[in-house]
């Protein structure tokens, strides 16, 4: 029997100033056969050094931080690496905040509130993105 799964995980950076909200989409994401979370930090900074190690196929953005907000990060992130795909994921998500994270380079937005199934699928197609 054939399967549709990829060869290989798709790799998640996760950026969220909350340890907390890391930790619950780590656990949910690492359900997920074809998902593999391979790091994480809640400092909009420090995700550019980590991208550029880990080389991830997906970062899922917070956009509240310290210092250097989510927004910020992104921008940076797809100047960075063009072929990065970045989802805001965030409890602000106002039409206007879509459209600055779009502008910013994201390529997908998904409310903290849309809950797992939606951030899971934005990921597959995100990466599908990426990958073509």
């Amino acid at each position: 029997m054939k399967t549709n799964a990829p060869a290989r995980p798709i790799r998640i950076f996760l950026v969220d100033d909350e340890p907390r909200v890391r930790r619950g989409l780590r656990m949910r994401l690492t359900l997920e056969p074809d998902l593999e979370v391979v790091g994480e930090t809640g400092d909009g900074r420090a995700v550019l050094a980590f991208v550029t190690a880990l080389l991830p196929d997906v970062v899922v953005m917070d956009l509240s931080m310290d210092e250097v907000d989510g927004l910020t990060a992104t921008g940076a992130l797809v100047r960075q690496r063009p072929g990065l795909a970045v989802i805001v994921h965030s409890l602000h998500d106002s039409p206007a905040t879509r459209c600055a994270a779009l502008k910013a380079g994201a390529v997908a937005c998904v409310g903290k509130h849309e809950g797992p199934a939606r951030l899971v699928a934005a990921i597959r197609a995100a990466a599908g993105i990426a990958a073509s």
